[in-house]
């Protein structure tokens, strides 16, 4: 085949799962690959107000978007309605963006990437007869657990709401942190929302494995081979990084402030403490007030992404005093170009959600963790980085659900005295370095899949 292949490449709506995809696009097109990539207009809007340059050509990929059927901004905040709304209408629209590219721009479409979670984008690729990917934004043993989940229907261990009906302990690889049937991410009898999601989430996954023809991971065959191996045609190609020489943001939904790294020129090495909690993380008042007060209680530099909507409050509301008193050290962005911190020589560790993408880079930088975990896939990835890699610690909350800001002071100061977690993340930089390196483990997975497409 003369002409250079072409991937269709289709995220879930959210900025945890556009990003992973963003980049893989990247690396696909750094090897002769064209991209032509598929956001919700909703989403595609965002992305295209905070890149720096307009245009729908993004560093090679092409920006396209369909409809998700919904009018109204605030119809997206009710999570079910999204849900229902989009394997409703947004198929047939995917149907149509295919069918105008076949006819129209006289292209082929030789493979069709698509999310775990959006099953019926890989049903659409069926019908059309184009080869499949999916594509797993999180750790892979939840995708591993995510595939048990069938037979843990049929052994009794929960029921077909997700709500565990035995207490057990699941260990699918010596490599995996043992995880109990009540921590398991479907199970969520206090939010029966999230719990319906979750579960509807669980069957797709499985649907989508069984559709594919490979299935793509965010991950590196050497962080646990064993759970790796459970997975008939994985192919791992993480961690996935931007490149060094392209300045624009990967599917950023928000402008990064650039101004916080030439702020990091100004900090001595490794000191200071990057705060970030991903794009999903709420804070009620009081915590965020503890949180405020446990950076200034350490005394170190710390520099804190705080979005606009990251309390539960309609605006953010800092402690009395607080900015004036950490403002010769504290530097506050609404949105950073996180890859890019942590790589700063001045960075010396990461208070994180936990977040898959966040927990990626972070490895990939050797910068040590410490763990906050929000909600679903982040508590299991916080066991990893605690009790499996150990290069981070975890917060621990008081009576009252807090995390106080004499925890945060304790465990920070505990953290950057810990030489044995430092080896640790410093050994694992190394691994996933050396996997995306020419002649690596994922780097060879991502040569075989373009090839395979090519066929």
């Amino acid at each position: 085949m003369g002409m250079r292949p072409h991937v269709l490449v289709v995220p879930f709506p959210a900025q945890g799962h556009v990003m992973p995809l963003m980049k893989l696009s990247h690396r696909l097109i750094d090897r002769g690959v064209k991209v032509t990539f598929v956001n919700t207009e909703f989403i595609h809007a965002q992305i295209m107000a905070a890149l720096p340059g307009k245009g729908e050509e993004h560093c090679g990929i092409h920006l396209v978007s369909i409809s998700d059927g919904l009018e109204l901004e605030n119809e997206r905040k009710d999570a079910l309605e999204l849900m229902g709304t989009i394997p409703r209408v947004m198929p047939g629209n995917l149907e149509d963006l295919i069918r105008k590219i076949l006819q129209e721009d006289d292209e082929q479409i030789d493979c069709i990437i698509v999310d775990t979670t959006l099953g019926w984008a890989l049903e659409v690729a069926v019908k059309m007869g184009i080869k499949r990917a999916a594509f797993s934004p999180y750790a892979v043993g939840l995708l591993a657990l995510d595939l048990q989940f069938p037979k843990l229907m049929e052994d009794g261990i929960v029921d077909s709401n997700g709500t565990t009906v035995k207490d057990e302990v699941i260990k699918l690889s010596p490599g995996m942190p043992d995880m109990k049937t009540t921590e398991i991410m479907w199970n969520c009898p206090d939010n029966p929302i999230t719990q319906e999601i979750m579960l509807g989430f669980a069957f797709t996954i499985n649907q989508a494995v069984k559709l594919s023809n490979w299935v793509l991971c965010n991950s590196f065959y050497e962080l646990d081979p064993l759970i790796h191996d459970l997975i008939p045609n994985l192919l791992p190609v993480g961690p996935l990084l931007m490149s060094n020489r392209l300045d624009q943001p990967a599917g950023s939904f928000w402008p990064e402030d650039s101004t916080c790294l030439s702020w990091l020129d100004k900090q001595s090495p490794c000191s200071v403490i990057y705060v970030a909690f991903g794009s999903m993380t709420i804070f009620s008042q009081h915590q965020f007030e503890e949180l405020a007060l446990g950076l200034e209680l350490v005394g170190r530099p710390f520099l804190w992404v705080v979005r606009s909507d990251l309390t539960a409050g309609s605006d953010i509301v800092y402690p009395d005093g607080f900015r004036d008193r950490v403002a010769h050290h504290g530097k506050i962005v609404k949105w950073a170009p996180q890859q890019k911190v942590l790589a700063h020589p001045s960075t010396a560790c990461f208070l994180t959600h936990c977040g898959w993408n966040s927990t990626t880079e972070g490895l990939s930088m050797g910068v040590p963790f410490i763990s906050w975990p929000y909600y679903v896939d982040q508590f299991y990835n916080e066991r990893c980085i605690c009790d499996v890699w150990k290069v981070g610690l975890g917060l621990s909350p008081d009576k009252d659900g807090i995390i106080s800001r004499h925890e945060i002071k304790s465990k920070v100061e505990r953290l950057l005295c810990d030489q044995g977690i430092r080896k640790n993340v410093l050994e694992l930089k190394e691994i996933a370095r050396k996997s995306v390196s020419e002649g690596g483990s994922s780097s060879k997975n991502l040569e075989e899949f373009i090839e395979q497409i090519k066929c």
